[in-house]
């Protein structure tokens, strides 16, 4: 459309996935050499084209004062393309109010990228939601795929889920993937698994590799693991860590360690200290004293305690280095690592410090979830704690969300009729009815997404502190 069509796109939102550049009016060509005179004849007369056309000229050149001059002559004789590079120029020079001023002139011939570049700006610049949204639905209804997405989006902030899932479907429908991705979510939320699979796998399948991703969860959520694995490793292609993480856990319940520990490496690469701690643990098990130090250590060094206390047991178990296994069973423990701690006041106490070794055996801190769940739980853990992580929300923790499964599954094993398990548990237990019934209305909406809102954080802290008083209550028995 315009000269500036490159530095336009530089102020709109930039989607997630490439995607195709939206249909634009046929641009007014440049000048040939040896025109000018010509077209400043005709410019001078009152020719809007040519005056355009003369500032394409200009700004080709680099001149970009006379640009302005002759696109604002031909932006006053009713010529849009003028008009929006003149939005351009004073935005990209600061003058807002102008670039307003020319882009409403432009967008209010129905232009659809100055309709998207007006909007843009006064989200962007001015903060001004409501002007906005008028031109996005202006730019959305002509077609534009970038400003359904913005609307979707501002939609969801605004809490008008259906007004969101129905732009998001205009813009998916127009090839934007990142919106196809966003549909799988909300029906996920919802409770919709059959659309949230249709719009993940269709985001898949255009190369989107979260969607590949997040499909591969749903499924294995849903007792699919062979078509988990597919996915995984259709979104692996596009050096996805999450993905590398799953297939290193599939290769690992094989005992293909080699193809897990190629894996986890890939994950750890990425910086997941899961995964640097998974690798470690493979090279144990491949009898690698070397690669699983430097898994270990590298995991230990960025925090991961459960690393710390491991890197601690092999220096000592393979290079007799207590200095070393004592240094990290303290990081590990001060990181709440009850075997640490254990441990820590063990080799105090045989290393003649029995006064420090004390004060660990005393008041360690207590035991962790340390229990592997199933591959379904896990799988709804983590699809819980994206669907709330989206945007740049604080997801809840997938570890936290995989205890309060998991505990619920190891308690209730006994039972062959789980129809007054709360009872059942209020019973053996001791704990009030109220808790059990708190814990299990979260363990539902975990599993069965759209029963009740995603739980707060709040409300996981209070959960997961009634999945551990229940644990022990009933493993004390």
């Amino acid at each position: 459309m315009s000269w500036w069509q490159t530095d336009q796109s530089e102020q709109t939102e930039q989607p997630e996935q490439p995607e195709q550049p939206e249909q634009a009016t046929a641009a007014v060509p440049a000048p040939r050499t040896g025109d000018e005179p010509e077209l400043l004849a005709a410019a001078q007369r009152g020719d809007a084209t040519a005056a355009h056309r003369l500032g394409k000229h200009y700004a080709a050149r680099g001149d970009r004062a006379a640009a302005r001059h002759w696109w604002e002559r031909a932006a006053v004789s009713g010529n849009v393309d003028s008009s929006f590079n003149l939005g351009v120029w004073h935005e990209k020079h600061g003058s807002l109010e102008e670039a307003v001023s020319w882009y409403e002139l432009a967008a209010g011939t129905g232009d659809t990228e100055a309709s998207l570049s007006l909007a843009t700006l006064l989200l962007e610049q001015r903060g001004d939601l409501a002007g906005a949204r008028v031109w996005f639905e202006r730019a959305a209804h002509a077609g534009s795929r970038t400003a359904a997405r913005r609307l979707a989006l501002i939609c969801e902030d605004a809490g008008e889920l259906p007004i969101a899932r129905e732009w998001h479907r205009r813009a998916a429908a127009e090839g934007d993937v990142a919106s196809a991705h966003d549909l799988g979510f909300l029906a996920y939320s919802g409770g919709e698994e059959g659309d949230t699979a249709q719009w993940w796998e269709y985001a898949a399948r255009s190369g989107h590799a979260e969607a590949a991703y997040h499909l591969g969860l749903l499924l294995q959520a849903r007792r699919d693991p062979e078509g988990a694995e597919a996915f995984y490793r259709l979104a692996a292609k596009s050096e996805h860590p999450g993905s590398a993480s799953q297939l290193g856990g599939i290769a690992l319940s094989r005992r293909d360690l080699r193809t897990a520990l190629a894996w986890f490496e890939r994950a750890a690469a990425a910086g997941r200290l899961e995964d640097q701690r998974m690798a470690g643990f493979v090279c144990v098990e491949l009898a690698d004293s070397a690669g699983a130090s430097h898994w270990f250590g590298r995991a230990a060094a960025s925090g991961d305690a459960e690393s710390a206390f491991n890197f601690g047991l092999l220096l000592i178990a393979e290079n007799g280095d207590l200095a070393g296994g004592q240094h990290w069973f303290r990081q590990a423990a001060l990181a709440g690592h009850h075997r640490a701690a254990m441990e820590l006041g063990g080799l105090l106490t045989a290393t003649g410090r029995p006064q420090e070794a004390e004060q660990w055996l005393a008041d360690p801190p207590p035991p962790t979830w340390d229990r592997l769940a199933e591959p379904e739980l896990t799988a709804r853990a983590e699809l819980a704690a994206a669907a709330t992580g989206r945007r740049g929300a604080v997801p809840l923790a997938v570890p936290d969300l995989t205890e309060i499964l998991g505990t619920w599954d190891l308690v209730t094993r006994p039972l062959r009729d789980h129809a007054d398990v709360v009872v059942w548990l209020t019973q053996r237990s001791g704990l009030h009815a109220a808790a059990i019934e708190h814990l299990a209305s979260v363990r539902a909406t975990l599993l069965r997404p759209g029963t009740a809102p995603w739980p707060s954080r709040t409300e996981v802290e209070h959960v997961l502190a009634t999945a551990r008083q229940l644990r022990g209550k009933l493993e004390s028995r």
